[in-house]
């Protein structure tokens, strides 16, 4: 059995940094896009709610090919994050600050 060309561990810890930014922070991403999206969709709650759902299963389909389509690391966790934080305080501020 013949070993192959070597892979580095810098390589490895990109595509593992890649994977973890695709899927961890796509989650985190797209779920706060479903609750500002569910707080302002002119829908009743419920139905609100549902639809969001619906439809983030589409956006984090796309995020994920779009992680691994694009070059830069660094590109994919800061639209994560960014996205998140930005989001997130939508949301907060949408909901009246937490208060139900």
């Amino acid at each position: 059995m013949s070993r192959g060309k070597s892979v580095s561990a810098r390589y490895r810890w990109a595509v593992a940094s890649r994977v973890a930014g695709a899927f961890l922070g796509g989650y985190a991403l797209i779920s706060a896009a479903t609750v500002v999206l569910a707080l302002v969709w002119p829908l009743p709650k419920a139905q609100a709610v549902l639809s969001a759902t619906m439809l983030s299963f589409a956006f984090y389909t796309v995020f994920v090919i779009w992680a691994f389509h694009v070059r830069r690391l660094r590109w994919v966790w800061g639209v994560a994050l960014g996205g998140t934080a930005l989001l997130s305080a939508a949301a907060w501020l949408l909901g009246a600050g937490g208060a139900a």
